[in-house]
């Protein structure tokens, strides 16, 4: 599969790219960024880190606004961001323009319903093709971590639960935590997977917690300012079904913070912190 450099930038001693490559499990040519630490020019197969952004945005907004590349480097981290969904002419978006369904808003879910079935299948994007080009074009090694904001943290925490031993870590800022329970998952899960809301669990952190069968700790923060925090992200429901479920889980509720990136940029240490942690010892 060819990788197309789209852009170069040398950041913390290390290399900040972006390729575009064509996506045969979305069927459509898409782009993804990568932050090479310097260790990895010097024969390293480093780590990875997969952070999935959310609503409306790119592969960018993470590389540009959290500040992640200084600590990456020192910690010898590869970070790797996809696009938030499919892109093209051939991609169908939401009929009505809305931000929130389709174009930048691929919910990191499998759709089963046309017109989306073809193309919206950011989950094997994510999980699968994702990381086999990874592992085939950069210094790396199989040791995975994932993170996410919103939409994207409910994406990693799906990736994760329903993929038990594919990641060594886990986090998320902000997840949409009970999609199956809130405006924005109810639209998303019903185009995407139909009306029968039985099958939305299988794309709800929530319900997953309950059948995991793997026990890998989960950090989470979230800010007590923000304005999605009650109708859209539902942090509670994920508390609760992980204390019932018995799975390790550190919610932090951090006064003041709201939902942007000034909030990731606060806290994006401890994250990485989080993860090389783990990935040192898997």
């Amino acid at each position: 599969m060819s990788l197309e450099i789209v852009s170069s930038n040398k950041s913390c001693g290390g290399w900040h790219k972006r390729y575009r490559h064509r996506s045969s499990t979305l069927s459509c040519d898409m782009q993804f960024a990568v932050y090479l630490p310097p260790q990895a020019e010097q024969g390293a197969r480093l780590p990875v880190l997969y952070w999935l952004s959310g609503l409306t945005c790119t592969d960018e907004n993470f590389m540009q606004k959290a500040g992640a590349q200084k600590l990456a480097a020192e910690l010898g981290l590869v970070i790797v961001a996809p696009d938030t969904s499919p892109r093209g002419a051939e991609v169908p978006g939401d009929p009505e323009g809305a931000w929130d369904f389709g174009l930048g808003a691929g919910f990191y879910v499998n759709a089963s319903q046309e017109p989306w079935a073809r193309h919206y299948r950011m989950h094997d994007y994510v999980v699968h093709e994702l990381p086999a080009l990874i592992e085939a074009n950069f210094p790396v090694s199989d040791k995975r971590g994932i993170s996410g904001h919103s939409m994207g943290g409910h994406g990693a925490l799906v990736c994760a639960l329903r993929n038990p031993g594919r990641y060594q870590s886990l986090s998320a800022f902000a997840p949409i935590s009970n999609p199956s329970q809130c405006p924005w998952g109810e639209k998303a899960l019903g185009r995407y997977l139909g009306e029968d809301r039985s099958r939305w669990r299988e794309w709800d952190a929530c319900a997953l917690l309950a059948e995991a069968t793997e026990r890998l700790p989960i950090l989470v923060d979230q800010g007590d300012r923000d304005d999605f925090l009650a109708k859209q992200l539902k942090p509670e429901a994920l508390q609760a079904a992980a204390k019932a479920a018995g799975h390790p889980l550190t919610l932090r509720l951090q006064p003041g913070y709201d939902h942007s990136y000034y909030f990731i940029a606060s806290f994006i240490d401890d994250h990485l912190r989080h993860h090389a942690a783990a990935l040192r010892n898997a």
